[in-house]
């Protein structure tokens, strides 16, 4: 590596070395290659287009889909000195003619841009009035069908680049099978050399996946545990506003909502209070997407299960960005399931075997009695390690039970009643409770009347939810269960059933109160005296905290206690802009401790 490629990375972000595949991505775009860069969530992605961006002559043209996540690149990259502006609907017209004027004059280092607007003739011709250094095209994976949140807009960025065929391209995801990587680098015309995939692994974030039983309850003992900023994420905009009022009742914290439904002003608000704040709480729909790179999110909850693996994987990136201990936490129900197989109905029909195995291999990830982490890594073509150490499944294993039998004697009473009838009529069948509903349709008289033994019993709730996710068992129209896919397989012995049964609740939570504790040093009185100052500083600026600093920052600060400019400038995060901007007002305030 250049040393004076590492001078600018220090001098711009603070930085003394590279992380992960940012040198090779960096590298190839300062050579002029144009490049598919598949990076985790919290790998530093903004990076290896913002660093060109100050080296190259010329205006890097960035394009995103998320407006929220546009404008908080802006602020970080204006602290950091990196000249920026974007071109989206939320600008004012002044705002726009400023960036046209500062882009024809060459006084922009990064553009931003909607597909919808870079896919226009005018922006192109736009493009034509000055030097263009990069292309670079963040969400990458919504040119491809096969990606998880295809964009129609995307595919009409090809003519665009096409149109300077000098200029390299970028393209950037955190979330793209093999497929779907193999369909980026056609859609947008990248030789498959171009490609570098880095791990998929996050470890600081750990992974718990539980049945959902009284979501209120489960998120409440959830933020008493995680005293940070937190995203919760439910299905439905109903689902949303309800959560938000019943969690800040329970919790006395700041909990808000985020829905598309919502007031534009009323959105933009809590998304600034969230963005700003170091321990609210937003409850958001999953299908919006918040799209703001927040680094100290402690906790990202689902109150239902995502779209897919994917998309599990892009939101619970959004927790610990920043590096330091996060949870990923999904409470699920078996009728998310049956309303997500009741929906693929409506996909198009050569979308419709893509989306079942999406939606059979997010039933894989809830039902695992295995490491929740090599399963989510294995999804995007790694070979992990058999154990993490860093899920609820590896701390406190689950237990294992070949249900195989019991499955067949529950899809059996489920077809021999008819399969228009619901779990607890088919528990009295099988257990033996003749009622009167059991008596008068003279299911006492089926064969498979009181064939499950008092031991067998407790588990045939967790065994149809187990059935339900994978889809051996189907809802009716009227809330019954009908056989699924696979359950004549398992009638015939074809296909075994092993379903995992949690650990004792008291277990978990003790286990959860071990392995717990802050990432920040408690009762440091300087940690905490740089916290405030950040705030301060914050507020009068009006950018959101970690914009000065992040919490890493401010602990190394506090361990090391820098007394002077020259020493603060050494430590991660501190580059050159932000040492001139908040070097004196930290440093002060290091002596007077």
């Amino acid at each position: 590596m250049p040393p004076d490629l590492l001078d600018q990375l220090h001098a711009t972000f603070g930085f003394a070395a590279f992380r992960g595949v940012q040198d090779r991505v960096v590298g190839r775009v300062l050579a002029g290659q144009s490049t598919l860069a598949v990076m985790p969530t919290g790998a530093g992605k903004s990076l290896t287009y913002q660093l060109p961006s100050v080296i190259l002559p010329g205006t890097c043209v960035v394009i995103s889909p998320l407006i929220a996540l546009m404008h908080d690149q802006l602020r970080a990259a204006a602290a950091n000195g990196i000249r920026a502006a974007s071109l989206t609907s939320a600008d004012s017209e002044e705002a726009r003619e400023q960036a046209i004027d500062a882009f024809r004059s060459g006084q922009l280092d990064l553009l931003y841009a909607a597909p919808e607007r870079a896919s226009q003739g005018h922006f192109r011709e736009l493009l034509s009035k000055a030097q263009v250094s990069l292309f670079a095209i963040d969400e990458a994976h919504c040119v491809s069908e096969w990606g998880h949140d295809f964009r129609p807009d995307y595919r009409l960025l090809r003519p665009l680049m096409d149109a300077f065929p000098a200029v390299p391209r970028l393209a950037l995801t955190a979330t793209a099978d093999a497929h779907t990587r193999a369909d980026i680098l056609t859609q947008l015309g990248i030789a498959e050399d171009g490609m570098i995939v880095a791990g998929f692994d996050r470890p600081n974030i750990r992974y718990a996946i539980r049945h959902r039983d009284n979501p209120v309850r489960q998120l409440t003992a959830l933020m008493a545990e995680q005293p940070g900023p937190g995203i919760v994420y439910a299905p439905t905009r109903r689902k949303v506003e309800e959560l938000a009022e019943k969690l800040a009742v329970a919790t006395g914290r700041t909990v808000l909502p985020y829905h598309a439904g919502l007031d534009a002003g009323v959105r933009a608000s809590n998304q600034a209070a969230f963005v700003a704040s170091e321990d609210m709480v937003m409850v958001a729909t999953v299908a919006f997407g918040m799209g703001i790179d927040k680094p100290d999110v402690r906790f990202v909850a689902h109150a239902g299960i995502p779209k897919s693996i994917e998309g599990y994987y892009q939101e619970t990136g959004r927790a610990g960005r920043d590096g330091d201990p996060a949870l990923a936490l999904m409470l699920w129900g078996a009728d998310d399931f049956a309303r997500a197989r009741q929906r693929l109905d409506e996909v198009e029909e050569h979308r419709r075997a893509g989306e079942r195995a999406r939606l059979d291999a997010l039933a894989a990830l809830v039902e695992t009695g295995g490491c929740r982490r090599a399963l989510l890594l294995r999804h995007f073509g790694e070979d992990p390690p058999q154990s993490c150490g860093n899920c609820d499944n590896c701390l406190e294993a689950p237990g294992i039970v070949d249900a195989t039998q019991l499955a067949q004697k529950l899809l059996s009473a489920v077809y021999r009643t008819g399969q228009s009838f619901g779990l607890g009529h088919i528990e009295k069948v099988l257990t033996g409770t003749a009622d009167a509903r059991v008596s008068q349709r003279g299911h006492d008289q089926l064969s498979v009347f009181g064939i499950v033994t008092s031991d067998e019993a407790p588990l045939l709730r967790p065994l149809a939810r187990a059935l339900q996710a994978r889809g051996s068992l189907l809802p009716t129209e009227h809330g019954g269960l009908a056989l699924g896919h696979d359950a004549r397989e398992i009638l015939k012995g074809d296909t075994p059933v092993m379903i995992a049964l949690a650990p004792r609740r008291e277990t978990v939570r003790k286990a959860r109160r071990d392995r717990s504790g802050g990432v920040n040093p408690l009762g440091d009185p300087l940690f905490e005296a740089l916290r405030t100052l950040r705030r301060d500083l914050a507020l009068e600026a009006g950018v959101p905290p970690y914009v000065i600093f992040h919490d890493s920052t401010l602990r190394e600060m506090a361990e090391s206690r820098p007394a002077s400019l020259a020493a603060l400038g050494g430590i991660g995060g501190v580059g050159a802009r932000k040492l001139e901007a908040y070097g004196e007002a930290f440093v002060a305030l290091i002596r007077q401790h």
